[in-house]
């Protein structure tokens, strides 16, 4: 009987009262879904100010920190694997960095210069999109308009995991949904990890930056906004040069490091002397995530591409003709030194377009849809009109059929396929 009253407690509504400068962490247990709700003072997630009286709801996996600078009263409802108060929270440092980000926009817009451009980085699991996400929202409340760049090709913050994109900030972000895509900017890497391309990864680093810097020329806002990088986790060897070249490309103002002294004893070393380098502490609820945890983030976001928010869209299968697109995969193998062709390097066939037979080992490929008009153009620094997915080829008829977003035909013809695979079973 006790188990089962125990049982009943965690399923039941329940009230936290949060003092001023704490916050509630809770985590949603697998196949549950927990309900928030906001009912006297104020409180935010992860720098998006909470409605009272309204019920967010959060889905299994879910990691939620409710931070209240004045205290308030919220009620949980459902199952959640943990739920803890905690007074031990670098929320006021985070608050300090935005407050000096801020400084420096409203002295860029006195003198006419631009604003600060802000990279956040740190090995794995330390938080760093949920400071991006606190940077980003706390300057969308203050009026202004940053700009999210994202080098994570791990998990896709602003479209699907094996991409790089950016996105121009111009609300909260959503408290269930995050940010709101209507109109991302995101090219194609093709895999999880920046080691698989190096030299693709810092190519489009390179092509982002430059795209960014033309749009703060005509747009004076977004050039005083500034922006606010996310990086990979991986901060050694080709990874941390990897890092430098960003800092570089951007022409960053501000780094932010997160829990490594070692990262930022080294940066301090490497990048100019006008770079502010700040070392923050992560979060006590920042968790290390298992591979197969990873994994399943990855396929959500690839889900909630196709089929929206909790399953909102319904994307259309049909069939495309072998002959109809041309497909390809950027970077040829590795081959030795010895066999390449006079005058070229290993890099440049990191950057080389190969052709890709249709097969049937493509089934369950994701495939980006470039914007490029023909093979002539830099297909590598060409953006992405979207993703699509196989799932059946048909050698006899030449056809395979995909899972798209949109309903056909496909607005282009040139195909990119990614290592990256998903299998529809919704």
């Amino acid at each position: 009987m006790a188990e089962e009253s125990g049982e009943e407690k965690r399923t039941a509504a329940v009230k936290y009262e949060l003092e001023k400068e704490t916050e509630l962490r809770f985590e949603v247990e697998a196949s549950q879904t927990v309900q928030l709700e906001l009912l006297s003072g104020m409180a935010e997630v992860f720098g998006t100010e909470l409605t009272r009286n309204k019920k967010f709801n959060f889905d299994a996996g879910c990691k939620v920190a409710v931070f209240t600078w004045h205290g308030c009263t919220v009620q949980l409802s459902g199952h959640t694997e943990v739920a803890y108060i905690s007074k031990d929270t670098p929320m006021l440092l985070y608050l300090n960095t935005h407050t000096a980000l801020e400084q420096m926009r409203q002295q860029a817009e006195k003198e006419d210069e631009r604003g600060p451009r802000v990279m956040v980085v740190g090995p794995t699991d330390v938080g760093k999109s949920t400071v991006c996400r606190l940077l980003l929202n706390y300057g969308v409340r203050m009026g202004r308009r940053p700009t999210f760049v994202d080098l994570d090709v791990g998990q896709g913050a602003i479209s699907i995991p094996g991409t790089m994109g950016a996105l121009y900030i111009e609300r909260p972000a959503d408290v269930e949904e995050g940010f709101s895509v209507q109109a991302p900017l995101v090219y194609h890497f093709g895999s999880t990890t920046p080691g698989t391309n190096i030299k693709l990864y810092n190519k489009i680093t390179s092509r982002l930056a430059e795209i960014f810097n033309q749009r703060c020329e005509v747009n004076r806002r977004a050039s005083v906004s500034g922006c606010v990088i996310n990086t990979c986790g991986w901060v050694k060897s080709s990874g941390y040069q990897a890092l430098v070249h960003a800092a570089s490309a951007f022409e960053v103002d501000v780094v932010v490091v997160l829990d490594q002294e070692r990262l930022y004893n080294e940066l301090k070393r490497d990048l100019p002397h006008f770079v502010r380098i700040v070392l923050l502490p992560k979060s006590g609820g920042v968790v290390e995530r298992s591979k197969d945890f990873r994994r399943e983030c990855r396929d959500d976001r690839i889900r909630e591409y196709f089929y929206g928010f909790r399953g909102c869209f319904y994307p259309h299968a049909f069939d495309v003709r072998f002959s109809d697109v041309k497909i390809y995969k950027v970077g040829a193998p590795t081959i030795p030194d010895s066999c390449l062709p006079l005058g070229m390097s290993q890099e440049d066939n990191q950057l080389k377009l190969v052709p890709v037979t249709p097969g049937r080992d493509m089934v369950h490929h994701l495939l980006s849809v470039s914007t490029a008009d023909s093979i002539e153009e830099n297909i590598s620094e060409t953006s992405v009109a979207g993703f699509i997915v196989v799932t059946g080829v048909d050698l006899e008829r030449q056809v395979f059929t995909i899972l798209s977003p949109a309903p056909r035909p496909l607005p282009k013809g040139i195909l990119l396929i990614m290592d990256i695979r998903f299998m529809d079973l919704k």
